[in-house]
């Protein structure tokens, strides 16, 4: 089948990315060397894979799920022996080895494919990539880049502060796409942290408590959703010698001050 006969799937949230401008960013924020291998998930019709191509990189490797566009992929690059192509869903298959990962993300994944490329806290990606750079659903961005305080900061915004580095590239309209998506896209480049800055994988399980226990009822202050972890003189201490207020609300708390408690924690119950 070539790209032509190729009709956009709903089911595979099928977006193209046709801007040049957003198509430049992409590749300017993956900062591309003649080293470096990159991970391209989702390559459609193959409007990044060309430029990717064109970049100095040593290889790129890409993940499509949709059979049709695999034989078309195979045609316009496969000559390139730089260019590699696996037909499978991207949350099941073995992903090829690489440094960069470039995605223009279905947002039906966005959850699954960011703890498969980035991880968890208590079991980050054994050989952290050196960068992510995302196309993604503005919303989902937004969370993850939000502050302490704003009305987006959320569990995800901890957990992949916690992971990464996390900045925005670009917004992107919906006019950047065929067919377009009814939402605002943005760019976002994630930089996980070396080994050797992740969380201890016992403190981080006890950061995944705190956050799961407090953000399931945001609206409600420290003192109701943290009660009985501890006396409440005790309590009183820990959260003040991380910083914290027991009259905020978990939206407020940075993501260090819930490390810091999280450690208070361990040490009296060890």
């Amino acid at each position: 089948m070539t790209f032509a006969a190729h009709r956009t799937r709903k089911r595979f949230g099928q977006h193209w990315l046709k801007d040049e401008r957003v198509l430049q960013e992409i590749l300017a924020a993956a900062e591309l060397s003649e080293r470096d291998t990159v991970l391209e998930v989702g390559p459609g019709r193959g409007a990044l894979t060309e430029r990717l191509l064109a970049s100095p990189a040593m290889a790129v490797r890409a993940v499509e799920l949709d059979r049709d566009l695999v034989e078309g992929l195979q045609q316009r690059f496969g000559p390139d022996p730089r260019f590699g192509l696996i037909q499978g869903d991207v949350l099941a298959v073995s992903l090829p080895e690489a440094g960069i990962v470039v995605a223009n993300i279905p947002y039906n994944i966005t959850g699954p494919l960011l703890e498969r490329l980035v991880g968890r806290l208590d079991r980050p990606v054994a050989q952290p990539y050196r960068r992510l750079v995302l196309l993604m659903q503005q919303e989902v961005a937004g969370r993850i880049r939000a502050l302490p305080g704003s009305s987006a900061y959320s569990a995800l915004s901890v957990r992949m502060q916690l992971l990464a580095q996390c900045r925005s590239i670009c917004l992107v309209p919906p006019r950047c796409f065929q067919p377009p998506p009814k939402v605002m896209s943005e760019v976002v480049a994630i930089d996980p942290l070396p080994a050797e800055q992740q969380l201890d994988p016992a403190l981080a399980r006890t950061v995944e408590v705190l956050l799961r226990r407090c953000f399931a009822a945001r609206r409600k202050m420290l003192r109701n959703t943290l009660s009985g972890l501890q006396p409440p003189e005790q309590l009183g201490a820990l959260t003040a010698a991380a910083g914290i207020d027991l009259a905020q609300r978990p939206q407020e708390v940075a993501p260090a001050a819930w490390v810091d408690l999280a450690a208070g924690l361990n040490r009296l119950n060890a």
